[in-house]
């Protein structure tokens, strides 16, 4: 500041980037004078109270689209619209409100609540979709058909002693041990290939491969079902595995229920496959793409094969990837009930651990067992989780 000749004085104008102070005390958007570190009623009673009545509009309107599908004429096309709309604008003024609501408080707590005020609805909704459910499981694993009566250790007695359920454990095995590495091995391949063909070629090619992971896997069995179908011998064949078994001079077969080697089990192990080698070529392509080529063109000089380079340069440095597209593919395989519910509902030496759950639980009315399965699946699942997070980390921490 200068003194002028009049006595006055004169403010020198702020430097590039100083921060422009408030006007008449303005602070944060509030009054001429006002403490911005204050609390603002007015914001805390209208964000409760307008939170309050969007998350009830939302629960009621949810409700009614369940139990009143009249009031809507029973248009599932407009209830499906409503839903929609009901969803994410509740879902825009819940938040809305919350955060009136935590802005309304004095400064040091809105602060600190600020963050958690908005994670807090996911993980409630977390804890309303998945932990109470597992825990309400654990819960009725220990309880009689009807969840009525404890009855101890006496499910998973019954369920570990059950042939049915070794044979679907075996058959998990099975899955295992086929799927995940074969999912992976074509995704590489497919990868690699696709990478040596040009821009356009690359892309159209990944396209057709990666299509089948939009189709649900009830609409793949389904189309499946039409490769497998049987058709007598004096009927025009529609099964397309038939017409080319028949083409070689074969037998019409019922492929389905031909448990020999558990023949039927590979063939829908086929269906899997194809269903996720896309979801494998896309990972693996980008790591690949990834890939140094300063360690590729060291290994040429070096007198390396294309071969050598492959899997001495290329597979090493995608372990990470590998590793990754491999256990989600064993968590899917774990959980495997679709293909097998639609293609043969577990007959002829079939069944898998989730669809002896779908079988205790809605055909056999046997509650307590059929959570027992459950629980002892998650189990299963559960050291796959853990050893997938910790890859995730390391992965994180490798970067």
């Amino acid at each position: 500041m200068t003194a002028g000749t009049d006595n006055t004085v004169d403010v020198e104008a702020p430097e590039p980037g100083d921060p422009t102070p408030p006007e008449d005390g303005r602070l944060n958007g509030g009054d001429p004078g006002s403490n911005p570190e204050a609390a603002r009623p007015a914001k805390i009673v209208i964000g409760l109270v307008g939170f309050v009545i969007a998350g009830w509009f939302m629960w009621n309107a949810c409700l009614s689209f369940a139990y009143y599908p009249q009031w809507y004429g029973n248009s599932k096309i407009l209830i499906g619209l409503l839903a929609l709309v009901v969803g994410v604008g509740g879902a825009y003024l819940l938040f809305y409100f919350l955060n009136m609501f935590v802005e309304g408080l004095p400064g040091p707590i809105s602060r600190w609540l600020m963050p958690y005020a908005f994670l807090a609805p996911g993980y409630a909704f977390i804890g309303l979709m998945l932990l109470y459910p597992a825990i309400q499981t654990i819960n009725y694993s220990f309880a009689n058909a009807d969840a009525t009566e404890y009855v101890g250790l006496d499910n998973y007695r019954t369920v570990l002693t059950s042939s049915q359920f070794h044979e679907a454990i075996f058959n998990n095995i099975l899955w295992l041990i086929v799927v995940p590495v074969t999912t992976v091995c074509f995704g590489v391949v497919v990868a690699v290939l696709a990478d040596k063909l040009s821009t356009n070629g690359e892309k159209v090619s990944k396209s057709v491969i990666f299509l089948p992971m939009a189709i649900s896997f009830v609409g793949a069995s389904t189309i499946w079902l039409l490769v497998y179908q049987y058709d007598p011998p004096n009927e025009d064949p529609t099964g397309l595995l038939n017409a080319v078994w028949r083409a070689f001079g074969g037998e019409p077969q019922t492929w389905l229920q031909n448990s020999t080697l558990r023949l039927n089990s590979f063939l829908m192990m086929v269906i899997l496959i194809w269903l996720q080698v896309g979801f494998a070529m896309i990972l693996l392509s980008s790591a690949i793409k990834g890939v140094p080529e300063d360690t590729i063109e060291a290994a040429r000089i070096d007198g390396a094969t294309e071969l050598q380079i492959f899997f001495r340069v290329v597979i090493p440095q995608i372990k990470g990837t590998i590793i990754t597209v491999f256990i989600t593919v064993v968590i899917l395989v774990l959980k495997v009930f679709d293909i097998v519910y639609v293609l043969t509902d577990g007959r002829d030496k079939t069944q898998v651990i989730a669809n002896e759950f779908f079988a205790k639980l809605f055909r056999d009315s046997q509650s307590g067992q059929a959570s027992a399965i459950v629980v002892i699946l998650l189990i299963a699942v559960t050291p796959v989780l853990i050893y997938q997070v910790r890859h995730f980390r390391n992965e994180e921490l490798g970067r």
